[in-house]
C-alpha cells in the first residue's frame, strides 16, 4: 500500500513540477525574488573555515519569524563559517512548495512541518534524516508533542510550538448585546441568533484554504462522539470515518451555514491574506474559532484589538458523548532535517538551536503560544489560558490533515469544504472519507 500511495504522490509531484514551471512570473514565487532560488543546492565546501550555506523554510512570519532569525543569529556567531538562507513561504503555499523540492532532489538542508501523517510520507521516502542516535536531550521534550514526529520508535523531527484552537471572541460585541461566554453548544447557537439580529457576524470564516472549516468538523465529531470515534477509523478498529457522529457533524455544519452564522462568501476567502481577521478587528465580526497564532497576528497587525480579545473553548454538546475538556491542536514547528543534507552535524546543531529553551521562551513571549520545551517560564496571559487547556484537557486530537497520509487528509479536507458549501450531504461526505480510508489504511 506505502508503495502505492508513493507512486500516486511522485505522479501528483510531477504535475505540480509543471504546473508550477509556467507560474514563476508571480505568485509564489514573487515572495522570494529577493533571495532568489535558495531552494537550489548550491555548491558548497566542506573544509574547516570555509563558507557553508544551509537553506532554511520555514511558514511562520511576525513575531516566530523573528524568533527564529535570533536564533540562527545565535548559531552563525557560534559558527562564523556558516550562512544559514532562511526562506519565508505563506502556510497556504507550503506544503506545495516542500512536496516539489522533495520531488526534484533540490530539498532545504533544515525545514519544518506539523509532524504527523505530512511528514511520515517523507520519512516513508527516505527524504528525512533520523535523529534517534543523535546527541539530543529527548527528555526536554513534552511527549505528547515528540511524539508526533516519531514513527516506529525513531524521532525524525524536534517540535517547537503547540498551537491549541478555540474561539477567539470580542468583549466588547458580547458586553453591548448581553453575552456571555458560552458553556454549551445551544448557548452557541444563541449568541449567533441574538448576533445575526442585530447586523452583526457571529463567526469569521476564512475558508478558501479548507483548513480553517475543519477544525468544525473535528470539534463537532469529538463533542458528538467522544476521541475515540477518530482513532477507531484511524487505526481500523472496528469504527469507520462513516460513523454516525460524522454524519451528525456534517448536519452540524450545515445547521450553521443555514443560520448565517459566517461571513458572506466565507468559502472563497483567504487566510492568509487577512480579510477574515480584518472582521475581527473591525469589530464587523464577534468570533473565529482559530489556532494560537491569532494572537502573534493580533500584536502583528492591529495590536489596540488585544485589550477587546476573550477566549473560550469549543462547548460541549449536552445531547453527546464528548468530554467537553477535549481539545484539538497542533504541533507546529516540528524542524526536520533532509536525508539528502551535505552538512548533517551542523544541521544538527541549528534545529537544537532552534528548539533550545531560550529560543522556546522567547517563542512563548513573543508569540502567545504554548511550547513543546520544558523549562520555560509562562508570564503571557493568552499562553498561560491555552496551557491550562492543554494540561487540563482529557484529551488532544491534531488535525486530521496532518495525522492521516496525505491523500485522505486532503480528501478530508475537501469534502468538509463541500459540507460548508453544502454540495454534498453529510452522508456522502462521510462514505466518500470511509471509501478512500479502506482504500489507504487498510
Amino acid at each position: 500500500m506505502k508503495k502505492l500511495q508513493l507512486l500516486v504522490i511522485c505522479f501528483f509531484m510531477a504535475v505540480v513540477v509543471l504546473g508550477l514551471a509556467g507560474c514563476q512570473q508571480g505568485g509564489i514565487e514573487s515572495v522570494t525574488e529577493e533571495q532568489g532560488n535558495q531552494g537550489d543546492q548550491s555548491e558548497q565546501s566542506q573544509g574547516d573555515g570555509e563558507q557553508v550555506e544551509i537553506n532554511l523554510w520555514h511558514f511562520d512570519p511576525g513575531a516566530r519569524q523573528e524568533v527564529y532569525q535570533e536564533a540562527i543569529a545565535r548559531f552563525e556567531e557560534k559558527n562564523p563559517n556558516v550562512t544559514v538562507n532562511e526562506l519565508l513561504i505563506p502556510n497556504d503555499d507550503y506544503k506545495q512548495r516542500v512536496v516539489v523540492s522533495m520531488a526534484g532532489g533540490n530539498a532545504p538542508d533544515v525545514f519544518t512541518s506539523w509532524g504527523g501523517g505530512w511528514l511520515e510520507e517523507f520519512v516513508d521516502s527516505g527524504k528525512v534524516k533520523d535523529l534517534t542516535n543523535e546527541d539530543i536531550d529527548y527528555d526536554s521534550f513534552v511527549d505528547v508533542a515528540l511524539a508526533n514526529s516519531t514513527y516506529d520508535d525513531k524521532v525524525y523531527g524536534l517540535p517547537l510550538g503547540i498551537a491549541t484552537y478555540q474561539f477567539f471572541y470580542n468583549k466588547e460585541i458580547f458586553a453591548e448585546h448581553g453575552l456571555e461566554v458560552p458553556e454549551t453548544y445551544d448557548d452557541l447557537l444563541n449568541i449567533i441568533d441574538v448576533l445575526k439580529e442585530n447586523d452583526v457576524y457571529p463567526i469569521a470564516l476564512a475558508n478558501q484554504p479548507k483548513w480553517p472549516g475543519a477544525f468544525y468538523l473535528m470539534y463537532l465529531t469529538d463533542r458528538l462522539g467522544g476521541e475515540n470515534v477518530f482513532q477507531d477509523a484511524y487505526r481500523r478498529n472496528g469504527g469507520g470515518f462513516d460513523n454516525e457522529a460524522y454524519v451528525q457533524a456534517g448536519e452540524y455544519i450545515q445547521d450553521l451555514v443555514d443560520r448565517e452564522a459566517f461571513n458572506p462568501g466565507f468559502n472563497g476567502v483567504p487566510y492568509d491574506s487577512g480579510q477574515g481577521r480584518q472582521l475581527m478587528y473591525t469589530g464587523s465580526a464577534a468570533m473565529m474559532l482559530i489556532t494560537t497564532g491569532f494572537v502573534n497576528q493580533v500584536r502583528d497587525e492591529f495590536p489596540e484589538f488585544e485589550e477587546k480579545m476573550g477566549v473560550f473553548g469549543f462547548p460541549a454538546i449536552e445531547s453527546g458523548s464528548g468530554d467537553p475538556t477535549n481539545i484539538a491542536a497542533g504541533v507546529s514547528p516540528v524542524w526536520s532535517i533532509s536525508e539528502d543534507t551535505e552538512h548533517p552535524e551542523l544541521t544538527l546543531e541549528l534545529i537544537k538551536e532552534l528548539t533550545s529553551v531560550e529560543t522556546a521562551q522567547g517563542y512563548l513571549n513573543k508569540s502567545g503560544t504554548p511550547v513543546a520545551i520544558k523549562g520555560v517560564e509562562v508570564e503571557d496571559e493568552f499562553v498561560q489560558v491555552f496551557t491550562d487547556m492543554i494540561n487540563n484537557a482529557n484529551s488532544i486530537q491534531f488535525p486530521y490533515d496532518q495525522t492521516l497520509p496525505p491523500e485522505l487528509g486532503e480528501l478530508h479536507k475537501d469534502t468538509t469544504y463541500e459540507l460548508f458549501g453544502k454540495s454534498v450531504t453529510p452522508e456522502e461526505a462521510a462514505e466518500a472519507m470511509e471509501r478512500k480510508a479502506q482504500e489507504v489504511l487498510e
